[in-house]
């Protein structure tokens, strides 16, 4: 527990707050990138603690919003198909597609089973060869490393019937994106602790010097949070800009060089369409074509047709920044956690869930 009390003590949270208003001479917008940070931020109330000197802007740093309603099509109808026991990881059932969700297909008929890691697919394959095993391989750089060691995992034990349905998306190239938009108003970017544990420094580090923004990576905690929050308010006060590590017990500055190189050995990087956002290039992960035999979307001849989500949903605009839930019209009336109009709701590091839950 000692990562958590120690990082959660009132009168450190307390003494960081202190010293936030006294270097902030006015208000500043940050993103958070990452989702559990901004789940976190509502939580703890940090952002009414520093009403006056931050405005938080809430990044596309949730894997599960951000999925494409193609996508989520077609791992529908991969779960639709008599021979296909289609895996995911729990967030993604009750994502909405554009007809229905997988748990929907789940209630239909379709085997949907809900894994904790892609490894496990790979058991499961091995053991009952009467039916076609599908990982739905969701999340940033931070998941991407089990998916390509199960793809290897396959092909070692020579399995015909595992497949990805591959869906990774890689951040630094979406934070380029909302930065470069002529919509911007951040300030300051508090970057994923989770991803830069595997990507280390080297990307935020470039975006910080090509945007002149101050870049703080953190963790997850009320005293990591602050200690990134503060960083940047420094930097910003005195007209600088970096990419400092706020998160030292985790993150190293070159990352873990291993997981980097198992991804890059099964994976390579693609143009891909962000939900509510659009395509963003060089921003997703495709199997290579020597290890294209694993891919759910070649195996199944699937026609993943670009389709729109539900219209009152403002997603897109929440996922860049632009709008806070709160601001959507439907948000707690026609969108709720029971009912959700888009997948910042549903998820568990959706801005909108978090909104919903601890306002």
């Amino acid at each position: 527990m000692k990562f958590i009390d120690d990082y959660r003590r009132p009168e450190a949270v307390a003494a960081l707050v202190d010293k936030i208003k006294r270097v902030a001479a006015r208000k500043w917008m940050l993103m958070e990138v990452c989702g559990g940070q901004t789940h976190s931020i509502l939580k703890f109330g940090l952002d009414r603690l520093l009403a006056l000197e931050v405005d938080w802007i809430h990044g596309p740093g949730c894997p599960v919003c951000v999925t494409s309603v193609e996508l989520i099509d077609a791992a529908v109808e991969l779960a639709q198909r008599p021979d296909v026991a289609l895996c995911s990881f729990g967030d993604m059932l009750r994502v909405p597609g554009s007809q229905r969700d997988l748990l929907t297909a789940k209630a239909l008929g379709g085997f949907v089973r809900t894994v904790y890691s892609p490894l496990d697919v790979v058991k499961l394959a091995a053991v009952d060869a009467s039916k076609e095993w599908v990982f739905f391989a969701v999340g940033f750089e931070t998941t991407a490393p089990a998916t390509a060691l199960a793809v290897k995992q396959a092909r070692s034990l020579k399995l015909t019937n595992f497949s990805i349905l591959a869906a990774h998306i890689l951040v630094p190239p979406a934070v380029e994106a909302i930065l470069s938009s002529p919509a911007n108003r951040i300030q300051a970017l508090l970057a994923p602790g989770h991803v830069c544990t595997v990507t280390g420094l080297k990307d935020y580090a470039r975006l910080s010097q090509d945007f002149k923004v101050p870049v703080a990576i953190t963790g997850f905690e009320p005293c990591d949070i602050l200690y990134g929050t503060l960083s940047c308010l420094e930097m910003l006060e005195q007209n600088r800009y970096d990419a400092v590590n706020c998160y030292t017990r985790v993150v190293k500055t070159n990352g873990n060089p291993a997981a980097q190189k198992t991804i890059y050995e099964v994976f390579e990087s693609c143009d891909r369409n962000w939900r509510g956002i659009g395509v963003i290039p060089s921003s997703g992960l495709r199997l290579k074509a020597e290890w294209s035999d694993f891919d759910a979307i070649e195996k199944f001849a699937l026609q993943t047709v670009e389709a729109k989500s539900e219209s009152e949903c403002i997603a897109g605009s929440v996922l860049q920044g632009e709008k806070k839930p709160d601001e959507c019209p439907a948000f707690a009336i026609r969108c709720t956690p029971d009912k959700p109009l888009g997948a910042p709701m549903v998820s568990t590091e959706g801005a909108c869930a978090a909104y919903f839950k601890y306002r």
